[in-house]
């Protein structure tokens, strides 16, 4: 069975946010490479979306229904309701995740 894949407006704004510091600090043509690598790995959730692991900063306080793969150091952080997926957020796993997300929650929640 294949799943859709879809990309949240804050998963869509850490691609671009993520491809705008390489470029800055390294070049386009890496960014670029990267970009696509990070949406590849994101579409590659089509199939076998359930592979993910529940994020162990979220295992901590209950909540179970997030799973992410990687695509090193990159952490990208999805959700599977029915035959859909939705990528909420990819994050430098290098940086403190566990305060993004509290970031997150509070300017969503």
């Amino acid at each position: 069975m294949k799943y859709q894949v879809y990309l949240s407006a804050d998963a869509e704004n850490d691609l671009f946010d993520i491809w705008r510091y390489v470029a800055r600090t390294d070049s386009p043509e890496n960014a670029d490479n990267l970009l696509q690598a990070l949406q590849s790995t994101c579409f590659t959730l089509e199939e076998f979306p359930d592979r993910g692991h529940i994020p162990p900063e979220l295992e901590r306080v209950h909540v179970r229904e997030y799973r992410e793969i990687h695509w090193k150091p990159y952490r990208l952080f999805y959700r599977v309701l029915d035959d859909r997926v939705f990528v909420h957020c990819v994050l430098d796993g290098r940086r403190n995740v566990q305060e993004l997300l509290i970031e997150r929650s509070i300017r969503v929640g």
